[in-house]
């Protein structure tokens, strides 16, 4: 457990211990007061407090003329005042010395040496510290000892509250992002995703600045040849389950970059959600979590030190963070070749896109930017009407440019490499949801194995008349007559005006985008 000083970043009072491994950690937390448990599988399980969700309305990035034509404004990117900024720093900075003791966590971003960044963590809370330790690419002891000055620092002080008197303030939440000082700070919060999701907005600017694309998405690799596949998919998709692959190693669960070499995760561990997770459904991640791991705000049995994985009483977002060398087959280092498929995850709740269709470089970018999928409506009685919800690139909270300059880096990537797209519906077919019925995961499945082994290249392909991509006729293992929606519902009059619907609400979404490189885009997206 090595002190070390860290009055460059202006904290002077506390002492501060670095790089705590789980054992100090743990340690840490029991001894001193922090709200923590050890679950019976070895776990920490922590609490993140009234948060327990990431808080993207109070995000803001210091608007700066070095950087501000290449940020795309608005309300994912909400322009903060330099002062406004420091004063956030002062109030975090006043709090972290008010401690009598803090945390020091320094680790890599990006698996590939020619990207990767050194960041620098300071927080309050051990819980905090275990986390972005597990999270980020831990150094060994002589990595260690010439860190010297990170990239980048973010200072947790989620503990205090914001001052709202302060400009562009509007709660007591607030989470500042300065590209020119190189400082992220958090006030407000202590949910722990607000500290990996920084560094991933941060490497979003970085990489394409230098010719890297990054994204959020799952890879794997196969273990043969080291090509790898990339999986695309909003919250509900199927990405972590259709990640865990058996006959392919992981590559990562949630981060990744695309250079001249091949592909990279950005991290060092995964941070998956645990509500309703089993060993049944989830058996690699339900291994992992084990010592070392953290789980946030689930359901805790202290009579019998259990989680109860079924009880969303605190959050539906309960979540496990574990370093990626605890899932067996996972891929170390983290880097692995060129993508042979990119996978785009949909679960279409209306029931109209096919469960697998080929896209061209110019639908990928289409298809890309508007990062589709739906949800079911609420539990309100009588309303059973889906929910179309877009967000650009898959990622849109962490996007920095504008989506097309992320989708223009992917189509020149796909031409150079010869990659193909697959659109992959992981949701209702038959009907929309309360008619229909969700697809078969052993369907997906076969799906996800006849893209990798490369056999759905070389089948038969008919052209969907509105969307325009083309859908195999046949499939190894998944029956005929599903794979083009139509065939599947009885009630076709009802089909032809959900798919208006749906290519409606395409394309009233990609309005947003389509001026300048977006307005080429548009004859690639429904034509209905």
């Amino acid at each position: 457990m090595r002190e070390i000083l860290l009055e460059k970043h202006g904290i002077h009072g506390p002492t501060v211990y670095h790089n705590l491994n789980p054992a100090q950690a743990y340690q840490e937390a029991i001894l001193h007061g922090e709200r923590t448990m050890i679950a019976e599988n070895g776990a920490l399980v922590a609490y993140s407090g009234e948060k327990t969700g990431r808080s993207p309305r109070d995000k803001r990035v210091v608007r700066n003329a070095a950087s501000e034509k290449d940020i795309w404004w608005g309300p994912v990117n909400v322009p903060f005042e330099e002062a406004s900024f420091q004063k956030n720093l002062e109030i975090a900075l006043a709090f972290l010395n008010s401690r009598e003791r803090i945390y020091c966590v320094d680790g890599f971003v990006g698996w590939d040496p020619e990207c990767r960044i050194k960041v620098r963590i300071i927080c309050s809370r051990v819980y905090h510290a275990l986390f972005m330790y597990t999270m980020l690419i831990r150094p060994t002891d002589e990595e260690l000892a010439s860190f010297d000055d990170p990239d980048y620092v973010i200072y947790n002080a989620g503990q205090a509250s914001a001052d709202q008197s302060v400009e562009g303030v509007e709660s007591s939440v607030s989470v500042g992002l300065n590209f020119e000082k190189k400082e992220f700070v958090i006030l407000g919060t202590e949910y722990a995703g607000e500290m990996k999701k920084g560094i991933f907005t941060v490497m979003n600017y970085l990489m394409p600045k230098a010719g890297v694309l990054s994204m959020h998405c799952s890879a794997t690799a196969d273990p043969q040849t080291s090509t790898s596949s990339i999986l695309f998919g909003l919250s509900g998709t199927g990405k972590t389950t259709l990640s865990a692959d058996p006959h392919r190693q992981l590559v990562g669960d949630d981060e990744h970059c695309w250079n001249d070499n091949g592909i990279f995760n950005i991290e060092g561990g995964c941070y998956a959600k645990a509500i309703n997770l089993s060993q049944e459904s989830e058996p690699d991640i339900f291994q992992a979590i084990r010592f070392g791991s953290v789980l946030e705000n689930v359901k805790f049995d202290s009579a019998h030190n259990r989680v109860d994985y079924c009880d969303s009483s605190i959050t539906e977002n309960t979540r496990c963070a574990y370093p990626i060398e605890y899932i067996d087959n996972a891929r170390i280092p983290c880097v692995a070749g060129h993508p042979t498929d990119i996978i785009f995850l949909t679960c279409d709740a209306f029931g109209v896109l096919p469960p697998v269709s080929k896209l061209t470089p110019e639908q990928a970018m289409y298809h890309f930017i508007s990062g589709y999928t739906a949800k079911v409506a609420g539990t309100e009685v009588g309303v059973t009407e889906p929910e179309a919800t877009f967000s650009p690139c898959f990622g849109g909270p962490f996007l920095v440019w504008h989506p097309t300059k992320y989708a223009e880096m992917l189509a020149e990537r796909i031409k150079k490499h010869g990659s193909f797209v697959w659109l992959v519906n992981t949701g209702w077919s038959g009907g929309a949801y309360g008619t229909g019925s969700r697809m078969k995961l052993k369907f997906t499945r076969a799906i996800i194995d006849a893209i990798h082994s490369g056999v759905l290249r070389d089948v038969s392909f008919e052209t969907d008349s509105v969307f325009g991509f083309q859908i195999p006729v046949n499939c190894p293992d998944v029956p005929s007559e599903i794979l083009v929606p139509k065939n599947t519902w009885n009630d076709k009059a009802g089909f032809e005006a959900t798919v208006k619907k749906l290519a409606g609400l395409f394309q009233n979404n990609f309005k947003k985008y389509s001026e300048g490189a977006g307005k080429d885009l548009v004859p690639a997206g429904p034509q209905a």
